[in-house]
């Protein structure tokens, strides 16, 4: 992959993030300006989106032209389906985090090549954190070398947990298992494991491709391992974007996580089907 991939990414994502904070409010609600809205029930978006959406596309897609695009909040074109290589971006994943005023969100990009990342780009433009990786060439959090935590042991491991799913009581089998923290954005969940800060975060709650594409790419390359409940890999660029389910771990951990994870049930999906 050529090395200016990562370049155009990681300044997308920065300009991205400056779209964002200038909505954001630290501890607070967004305001009127960021003309909050739903697509579904809980499952919000914003003027600052949008923008960043648009941002996004003009910039990554003028840089590389031949590239397809899929994107939360761009209708889908199905012309992506006959790319070699396909852009996959969340403009804000975390949006109900970003509309509270909690800095658990970021911008997500990842570069896919014949259904595999290649590249990745996580930022979280109120943390100050730029999360990048590159297929062969490891992760880095603010251009420092990263990887996930040595941990060995399942139980008592340090886990982030969806702040909605914990509401809803999903996560509730779990407690005293392990170490919960609750967290939006799985994007910026798997950045953390990847970096070593937390041992694992799973959802068994469906996703969309663009929530974990680049997060995915994050957490391999810096040792760990993600796949799904069934323990089958990823792929990227699908006629379908949404999935099942999501398991993320620092790799010494993982075939536990997936035997513990055996019987539990997946949960509903409340926006889509999966087909």
């Amino acid at each position: 992959m050529e090395s200016v991939d990562i370049t155009i990414m990681e300044e997308a994502a920065v300009a991205a993030g400056k779209i964002i904070m200038q909505y954001y409010r630290e501890g607070q609600q967004v305001t009127n300006t960021a003309e909050v809205r739903h697509k579904s029930l809980n499952n919000p978006l914003t003027k600052a989106d949008l923008e960043a959406d648009l941002l996004l596309n003009k910039m990554l897609l003028e840089a590389r032209p031949d590239y397809g695009w899929l994107s939360e909040e761009t209708i889908d074109n199905p012309d992506r389906l006959t790319k070699k290589r396909v852009w996959v971006v969340d403009p804000i994943d975390g949006t109900k985090e970003f509309i509270a005023g909690l800095p658990q969100f970021a911008v997500s990009i990842g570069l896919v090549e014949d259904g595999k990342p290649i590249a990745a780009c996580v930022h979280n433009p109120a943390a100050g954190e730029t999360f990048l990786a590159v297929l062969g060439g490891g992760t880095s959090l603010n251009r420092q070398p990263v990887q996930t935590s040595p941990r060995s042991q399942l139980t008592g491991s340090t886990c982030l947990a969806s702040r909605s799913e914990t509401k809803r009581g999903d996560w509730d089998v779990f407690k005293g298992e392990f170490d919960l923290t609750i967290m939006g954005s799985i994007a910026y969940k798997l950045a953390l494991v990847s970096a070593g800060h937390y041992d694992i975060t799973f959802t068994l709650t469906p996703k969309n491709e663009w929530d974990f594409c680049a997060g995915e790419l994050l957490v391999t390359e810096a040792g760990g391992q993600v796949t799904h409940k069934d323990g089958s890999k990823c792929r990227y660029n699908k006629k379908n974007p949404r999935v099942k389910s999501l398991l993320a771990t620092n790799g010494s951990i993982h075939s536990s996580l997936l035997q513990r994870l055996e019987d539990i049930p997946y949960g509903p999906d409340r926006h889509s089907p999966i087909t």
